[in-house]
């Protein structure tokens, strides 16, 4: 049987440059060499040179970590430039995005992949932007009927900073930029100094920053997958050890306890996989998502959804499809079959 010609792609443009390598790392080890032509392509961190490698010099890469906020690339031992995605087209079958982040998650690579008519793995163009703009996203939310924690929008050219974020009440307050995954730029501000230097922090990675009221309470995630009939996956309790899950709680082995099935009733827990199959379907998302809650009390807020939820070896998509029988091999067929079914 002729094998599918499965292209990687990875990197790119993005703050979460390198934690997209090691997601794309994760998807080259997995993906059976029986069944697919595993073509790994590294985009650059200026988006320019995009340079396909081989499957062995992906997965001899170690300590990608290191790379980030260096503005070095990756280096790698083999590789053969390419002219972007016009070459894409002659190589793959399918692309298989592990993008995640501006440029690769908010809807301009599937633009791209639209345009030159190759399949891809995810969500396309507009759930893919709503998806990364986390001001657009809470307005369909809302206007769905769907509960989410009251937000306020700065703009950098904001006079009255401190005015605006009050109309939430008394801090603390949760700061973030409108267009990064991973926790990029998101910070806790407990009083007046805190949230100056929080704003400041996000306005580095956008040009608008989203304040949340501050709502403690239980984290959970739940993925889903699919496209028409979408299934959802066994809700997850993410139990930080600093104060949110933060960018070092995600990405360290030891950065957050998750507990799959949560530590909730079965009542909730059925509600919040129903509440992620509709936000999956608001946004007219495809292939798989994760979509983040907090719980407080018995009321679910909707934080986000992540259109490709990180697929490293501490990501919790992965975990959650293992906890319902889906090895990750087998995920990945399912992400690149619904692909096919575009």
């Amino acid at each position: 049987m002729k094998k599918i010609r499965v292209v990687v792609l990875m990197g790119g443009k993005s703050p979460e440059h390198e934690i997209s390598v090691i997601s794309g790392q994760q998807v080259v080890r997995e993906l059976n060499k029986k069944k697919y032509e595993v073509l790994p392509v590294v985009i650059s961190k200026t988006g320019l040179i995009w340079e396909l490698t081989s499957p062995e010099t992906i997965l001899s890469l170690t300590n990608l970590i290191s790379y980030k906020g260096t503005g070095e690339e990756i280096e790698l031992v083999s590789k053969k430039e390419i002219s972007g995605v016009g070459s894409l087209g002659k190589k793959a079958d399918v692309v298989f995005i592990a993008m995640h982040g501006p440029f690769g998650e908010d809807g301009t690579i599937q633009g791209m992949m639209e345009l030159a008519g190759i399949p891809y793995t995810g969500s396309g163009v507009t759930a893919s932007a709503i998806g990364m703009d986390k001001i657009i996203f809470r307005k369909i939310m809302k206007a769905e009927g769907l509960l989410v924690p009251r937000f306020v929008v700065l703009y950098k050219e904001e006079k009255d900073i401190f005015g605006q974020v009050e109309k939430l009440g008394k801090p603390p307050y949760f700061v973030k930029p409108h267009n990064q995954g991973s926790s990029v730029g998101a910070s806790i501000a407990r009083n007046r100094k805190e949230l100056a230097k929080a704003v400041k922090l996000s306005f580095k990675y956008s040009d608008k920053v989203l304040v949340d009221e501050y709502i403690k309470g239980v984290e959970l995630t739940c993925g889903v997958i699919g496209n028409e009939k979408p299934i959802s996956l066994p809700v997850c309790e993410i139990v930080p050890k600093n104060e949110f899950f933060d960018y070092e709680s995600k990405y360290k082995e030891s950065g957050a306890q998750e507990i799959i099935p949560a530590r909730i009733s079965k009542t909730l827990e059925t509600e919040t996989r129903k509440l992620a199959d509709k936000v999956y379907k608001a946004v007219g998302a495809r292939g798989f998502a994760r979509v983040d809650f907090i719980l407080r009390g018995k009321k679910l807020y909707i934080l986000e959804i992540n259109t490709i939820p990180g697929l490293t070896p501490m990501s919790l998509l992965p975990k959650e499809a293992k906890a319902a029988g889906i090895s990750y091999s087998n995920l990945l067929n399912k992400i690149i079959k619904y692909a096919l079914e575009k």
